[in-house]
């Protein structure tokens, strides 16, 4: 991240947290997780690229329009000893089957570079036969890492909210430190 956030009152959770059983205690973590994890999906979402060169190209091979924007989604893995680990990802299928495998390459931008056949002797490109085509590259469009910089804060105030209503429904009093 380009900036260093400060978080206030982490030993005021953990003392909350450890009055709790470990099975609550990783559900709070993981539905606070999951909820700083939503308010950058959403804002990934508005600011994903939709009818880009990359993504324009995509739909010469079965892709169509907002692929790339659709299949950002929120994904949790269960870690060994209770850590929960939360990501927002890009890329892959979308729920109507769409394959944004080019995520990375919109994120990240591309170098110049030679596309050759796999199977066949040539490529069928702009109505010609050709046995190499050369790609002039893609310059990056970091959306997702501009979003998550800019959202960080407001993940985490939404985590904590999350926290705070999940530990009172348990009956303990979080105060809020007002961050």
């Amino acid at each position: 991240m380009s900036e260093d956030l400060h978080v206030t009152g982490l030993a005021e959770l953990q003392r909350a947290l450890d009055t709790l059983p470990a099975k609550i205690e990783s559900n709070i973590l993981r539905g606070a997780l999951r909820a700083g994890a939503r308010v950058q999906l959403l804002a990934a979402r508005a600011a994903a690229p939709v009818g880009t060169p990359a993504a324009e190209n995509v739909r010469l091979y079965g892709g169509r329009r907002g692929a790339l924007r659709d299949s950002l989604r929120i994904k949790s893995v269960r870690a060994p000893r209770g850590v929960v680990k939360i990501a927002v990802s890009a890329g892959g299928k979308a729920k109507d089957g769409a394959d944004a495998f080019y995520a990375r390459f919109v994120e990240k931008g591309t170098k110049p570079h030679d596309i050759k056949p796999r199977r066949h002797r040539s490529l069928f490109f702009a109505g010609l036969l050709r046995q190499v085509v050369h790609h002039p590259g893609a310059r990056p469009q970091p959306f997702m890492e501009r979003t998550f910089d800019a959202t960080a804060s407001a993940a985490v105030d939404a985590a904590a909210a999350y926290i705070r209503k999940r530990l009172t429904k348990q009956g303990i009093d979080v105060p809020d430190t007002g961050a």
